[in-house]
């Protein structure tokens, strides 16, 4: 689910710079069109000038997810929608993660308790994302679509570490989840989902430059990479100009989104 897009960045840029072509970068090549700076330390610039446009003549579109990393619609929202956008339109895009939803806080002695709509794993899953996006802020997204792509978003943090970031340490992540930090920024997440107006009803909630309607939750579910081409107010990239050759992956005949 969606992690074509990734490979067949990485496989064009291999096929394009040949065999000892590796880069020096520290970035493996799945990353190497995420940003204008990781291309440029990479030197993948003219590869990927077609998925990372010139700098933005205007404010970025900001997309805002309020989720759970175990709510179904929440994943398919994120993995078959969100990051495919993303992937295409991350330089004229913001997009802002908030794991928490649904669930229940609760002060016991100095730290917050959690309960999550579907269980201890999920309260688990949003700590993990929380922590990733605190500490590795540049590579957090692609992490996070790696695990929630995946069959058992929890124990596959390893992996997505090894394919994407293996200079990262697990131990320090880890760290993180069982410790003050994490529960400090999951009690952050709390309070941020609660301020919410209107009030979230369901999740996936999503927000389009803060905003929240009926009609741009469902522009947002049902076509967000041409609303962020519609909403962009300057130059629109290579992308937006040429949806139907980066179309995104088609949607199941029976897919619906399930809110909870």
């Amino acid at each position: 689910m969606g992690g074509w897009l990734l490979l067949l960045v990485a496989g064009s840029l291999w096929a394009s710079l040949g065999e000892g072509g590796s880069p020096t970068c520290g970035y493996p090549p799945q990353l190497w069109c995420s940003s204008s700076e990781i291309a440029r330390a990479c030197q993948a610039e003219k590869h990927c000038a077609k998925w990372i446009p010139s700098s933005p003549q205007a404010n970025s579109v900001s997309v805002s997810l309020y989720y759970e990393s175990l709510c179904p619609a929440c994943r398919q929202f994120l993995v078959m929608t969100l990051f495919p956008t993303w992937l295409m339109l991350n330089n004229i895009m913001n997009v802002t993660l908030v794991p928490y939803g649904n669930a229940k806080e609760s002060k016991e002695a100095a730290k917050w308790h959690f309960e999550c709509q579907h269980g201890e794993d999920e309260c688990l899953g949003n700590m993990i994302e929380t922590c990733l996006t605190h500490l590795h802020p540049r590579v957090a997204f692609v992490l996070i679509f790696c695990m929630e792509s995946s069959i058992d978003v929890i124990h596959n943090l390893p992996l997505c570490l090894k394919l994407y970031a293996p200079e990262i340490s697990l131990a320090n992540i880890t760290a993180c989840v069982n410790g003050d930090l994490g529960n400090k920024l999951m009690h952050e997440n709390a309070k941020l989902t609660r301020a919410l107006q209107p009030s979230h009803e369901y999740v996936p909630w999503i927000l389009i430059n803060g905003v929240h309607t009926d009609k741009l939750q469902t522009q947002a579910e049902e076509s967000l990479f041409e609303l962020v081409c519609k909403l962009y107010k300057g130059d629109l990239p290579p992308a937006c100009r040429q949806p139907k050759e980066l179309s995104l992956l088609p949607l199941p005949p029976n897919y619906t989104f399930l809110r909870k």
